[in-house]
């Protein structure tokens, strides 16, 4: 990284980014591209933290599927341009540029085939190549607003810049180094701020709960997760703390304190007709012995004695109650106790009012010169991938402009 000029008189630049993550680096890379001169300025020690542990380790970059229907946000349309503007196409293009290795994993999401630093180093390759200026472990203590541009004040000296970038993310993992920062420059310049709180994040249980699935944690299987008006098709993971993996990071984002969370255990199936073939099939067999064919044996058991259902040999269950059985383990309903917070969770909802921002340039509409991309804003992705084709998009959208 390039040291900071010992004069305390500003250093003039065209383009201050305050954050080098996945938005704030694919803004410099763009904005550097026009020509701009830009330094990007971060508080951790290295930059994209957050995209070197994401996808446990192997950054799921993308995902093939984008669309504005896969985002909330108080203002749905806002994500629409951006993502018109710059696809997961485009960042497909700029992987296979850089001659990046990856690969489909499930539902559209892609990876790298190595490791996540694959597509830091491709970030910090564009910015070099833009000419676009990094600094680490640097503060940013006042910010102060001119008739046309902004004297930035660092723990590395000031700062001129003409258009000045928030990339700051959100509250999401405070041991990557993320903090409420964004959001105080937000307020600083009068704009509102949606309340936020943790997404794609696990459930915690009562205790209780957890003393009865004592033999479970490790344990997963298909599910169907739904809250509210949402509903998602993927893996549920039994931990020590409560319930992770991916159908429940992504019902949390639809969880609100005090709602049950509805769980179908078989979906695809209607378990009691299933449970009718299985008896036609092979009625000496035992009903735990043929629920095992879509549970574990733990699972099974687990299933089994929360319902009080008594295993027997398929053939001593009657109609009526082969399918009351079968609508008994089909659907799970849970109370849980709470989230693990934004200690563990993925993405922050809410963030910067997208009213405050224009949705072609991220530019605040009410302080010329301002713009926030990235988690700060009220935009937030399923899990796949999408979060950071936002931050791609929006940085893009920013960089060619600011």
């Amino acid at each position: 990284m390039s040291e900071n000029p010992s004069s305390q008189l500003p250093e003039r630049v065209d383009v201050l980014i305050v954050g080098a993550g996945a938005a704030g680096l694919m803004c410099a890379a763009t904005a550097g591209n026009r020509g701009r001169s830009v330094l990007v300025l971060d508080h951790a020690n290295k930059v994209g933290k957050k995209i070197l542990m994401s996808g446990g380790g192997r950054c799921n970059f993308t995902n093939l599927y984008t669309a504005p229907e896969n985002f909330y946000s108080e203002n749905p349309h806002f994500c629409k341009s951006a993502l018109a503007r710059f696809t997961q196409w485009d960042f497909i293009a700029l992987v296979e540029k850089h001659g990046i290795p990856y690969h489909e994993k499930t539902l559209g999401q892609l990876f790298c085939d190595n490791k996540s630093k694959d597509i830091v180093d491709l970030l910090l390759a564009e910015c070099r190549a833009a000419k676009a200026q990094i600094r680490t472990r640097c503060s940013i203590r006042n910010i102060e607003p001119l008739e046309k541009g902004f004297i930035v004040d660092t723990s590395l000296g000031p700062v001129f810049c003409e258009s000045l970038v928030i990339a700051t993310g959100g509250l999401s993992i405070p041991t990557m180094g993320a903090t409420g920062f964004g959001y105080d420059v937000a307020r600083q310049f009068g704009l509102n701020i949606i309340p936020t709180r943790a997404a794609l994040v696990p459930f915690t249980q009562h205790r209780r709960q957890l003393e009865r699935q004592g033999e479970l944690p490790g344990s997963a299987l298909e599910v169907t997760a739904s809250c509210g008006e949402g509903s998602f098709s993927e893996q549920m993971l039994f931990t020590h703390r409560g319930l992770s993996g991916p159908a429940v990071l992504q019902i949390s984002s639809h969880w609100r304190e005090g709602q049950a969370v509805s769980f179908d255990l078989a979906p695809g199936r209607d378990l009691a007709e299933w449970l009718r073939e299985r008896r036609e099939q092979n009625p000496d067999s035992h009903l735990h012995s043929a629920l095992a064919e879509i549970w574990s044996k733990k699972l099974v058991q687990y299933f089994l004695q929360r319902q009080g259902v008594e295993s027997r040999a398929l053939k001593q269950y009657g109609e009526k109650a082969l399918a009351g059985i079968g609508q008994k383990l089909q659907t799970w309903q849970l109370l849980p106790a709470g989230t693990e917070g934004y200690r563990t969770a993925e993405v922050t909802l809410g963030g910067v009012d997208t009213d405050e921002i224009s949705s072609r340039t991220m530019e605040c509409k009410a302080q010329s010169g301002l713009y926030f991309i990235g988690e700060v804003l009220d935009v937030t992705g399923w899990l796949g991938g999408y979060n950071f084709q936002w931050a791609w998009a929006s940085g893009h959208a920013a960089g060619e402009v600011a």
